[in-house]
């Protein structure tokens, strides 16, 4: 029997999915890779997002092709990519969370309620798309040993490692049903504040 050392990742994104009532679920290195993955696989143009979060979701939609619009809209736990099926869920982590028809992405920072370290995942129900994220995250590599494979897209080194998926397994066993929105305190800064985002956002 061939070893697959990705089996324990398999395993992770598996318990995560049946947690959050997801079809699939596909391990990243980041929340931020996660995003930038969705936004790629939809090719995104221009994304209306709040003036007020992390700092890594205006850059992960500029990376992927994408143009910037603020908004004043208030969130807690999770906001909308709008007008696109992406949603930014990076302070939710909860059964049943899954929204049927888009892509949620998680994180595991340490700030965050699986406090693996580090690590994100993307949550959706579409087969294809799912396919395509476990290929673009490990460099158009699939499921089989390097020199049998056959490259067929070009993607990024954005995996997350077994030894990596197995902490988060492990904090999955005690992991509580239920749990609330995180806050998040002190509030984020504005991102029009930054030299950054006047050169980039349409106005």
């Amino acid at each position: 029997m061939r070893h697959n050392p990705f089996k324990i990742v398999e395993m992770f994104e598996e318990t995560v999915a049946d947690y959050t009532g997801a079809p699939y679920a596909v391990s990243v290195d980041s929340s931020t890779n996660a995003l930038f993955l969705c936004c790629k696989y939809l090719q995104v143009e221009t994304v209306t997002i709040p003036a007020r979060t992390y700092l890594s979701v205006p850059q992960s939609i500029i990376h992927a092709g994408g143009n910037i619009l603020f908004s004043e809209k208030d969130w807690k736990g999770i906001y909308q990519l709008e007008p696109y099926p992406i949603y930014d869920s990076a302070k939710r982590l909860t059964s049943g969370m899954y929204i049927p028809g888009s892509f949620m992405t998680l994180s595991f920072h340490i700030k965050k309620h699986l406090k693996m370290g580090k690590g994100g995942m993307i949550l959706t129900d579409n087969e294809e798309a799912a396919e395509w994220f476990l290929r673009a995250r490990y460099e158009g590599r699939s499921k089989v040993k390097y020199h049998e494979d056959n490259i067929e897209i070009c993607g990024w080194n954005m995996y997350m490692t077994p030894q990596e998926a197995a902490h988060g397994l492990a904090l999955m066993q005690n992991f509580p049903e239920h749990n609330e929105d995180l806050p998040e305190n002190p509030p984020y800064r504005d991102l029009r504040e930054f030299e950054l985002f006047k050169n980039k956002v349409k106005e």
